[in-house]
């Protein structure tokens, strides 16, 4: 198998860091014991895979030599063995070779999701709405924590703009495919005539920036603060609870109001802050990297159509990948996954074929 030494070269590594986990030294030290207990995890699932594979295939090895045996009955058995084990070991190299890929540094991160309504007037509120419970509900099955920062709601119920916080193991990792512009077509409950309308709403995912990642000088910020009010203006509070942070050199503006608390609000408006500054200098990158980024998704493009939801077909097409499910009651729903899943398979092969083009 290729990459042979690359794995033997982790599962080393793997032993090493599980021995140092048990030395007294690294237990007393906190933070040591945090570094060697998180580089001991990045790599238990390609150790264990290797691992798998290291057993199942000696087991085939086994069976093939056992089809040179003498008697008839061994031999079968051999044959029947040789066909069970030959497409597992073909299955269990392919994770391999999936696990091996470079990891999204990301990919542990908590996100920052914004959705705001698009093209469509009231229904597309709406359906701003729809698409923020079928996450909830998502991150529900989950075991994730929804927490919103900001929410503005429309006149008939729907959200103009709505603005959480996810955190969670591995978020990012599952929810960064989902940012772009993302189409309805349905007959809106106001439609007299029976008329499929087409709407937009625009969703951007991103990975919450710790304050390692992104350094604000106080001097580049103004803080604002307001009273928080609710639909149409009206006030909900008679204090100064609400936070309108300014970044002045990029004029990035966050406004928090969810909580009553002035302090609570004006960290959670830093925290979405440091990610939304965290995110232009990662579309800076992308952007150096050039043709790559035409492969790359999730960096909060909203140029592109992403995903259509055809209620009368009951029917969910995601273009980027030509994925076609006709079972959008149950996506809506919040059983996103199916498309997760398809979206990262097709784009964990389009890495292979690049790492084998590049070999």
């Amino acid at each position: 198998m290729q990459y042979i030494e690359r794995l033997e070269e982790a599962e080393a590594r793997y032993s090493d860091l599980t021995e140092k986990m048990a030395d007294p030294k690294v237990i007393s030290d906190s933070e040591e014991y945090r570094k060697v207990a998180k580089a001991q995890s990045e790599l238990a699932e390609l150790v264990a895979k290797f691992r798998e594979w290291r057993k199942t295939d000696q087991e085939l090895s086994d069976a093939r030599l056992m089809l040179e045996d003498s008697d008839a009955d061994l031999r079968q058995m051999a044959q029947l063995e040789v066909a069970r084990l030959e497409p597992e070991v073909a299955a269990i190299e392919q994770e391999l070779q999936v696990l091996l890929l470079p990891k999204d540094p990301n990919d542990e991160k908590n996100v920052v999701l914004e959705i705001r309504k698009g093209a469509g007037g009231d229904e597309a509120s709406l359906f701003a709405a729809e698409v923020f419970r079928m996450y909830s509900r998502y991150a529900e099955e989950q075991g994730w924590k929804v927490e919103v920062t900001s929410l503005s709601e429309s006149s008939v119920g729907g959200l103009s703009e709505v603005i959480a916080m996810i955190s969670g193991r591995k978020v990012y990792s599952r929810m960064k495919y989902e940012s772009g512009v993302h189409r309805v077509q349905r007959v809106p409950a106001t439609e007299t005539q029976g008329r499929v309308h087409t709407s937009t709403i625009t969703v951007v995912v991103m990975p919450e920036a710790d304050e390692v990642d992104v350094q604000i000088d106080p001097k580049d910020i103004r803080i604002d603060t307001f009273c928080s009010s609710g639909p149409g203006g009206q006030s909900v509070n008679t204090t100064y609870s609400a936070v309108r942070i300014t970044h002045l050199p990029t004029n990035t503006v966050v406004s928090c109001q969810d909580e009553k608390s002035q302090i609570k609000n004006r960290a959670k408006a830093m925290q979405v802050l440091r990610s939304r500054l965290y995110q232009m200098e990662l579309e800076k990158q992308m952007a150096q990297i050039g043709a790559e980024r035409k492969s790359m998704v999730g960096t909060g493009d909203r140029s592109e159509k992403i995903r259509t939801y055809n209620f009368p077909q009951n029917r969910l097409t995601d273009h980027r990948i030509g994925l076609t499910l006709h079972q959008l009651d149950l996506i809506i729903e919040g059983r996103l996954q199916p498309v997760v899943d398809s979206l990262t398979s097709y784009y964990q092969a389009e890495r292979l074929r690049d790492q084998g083009r590049a070999a």
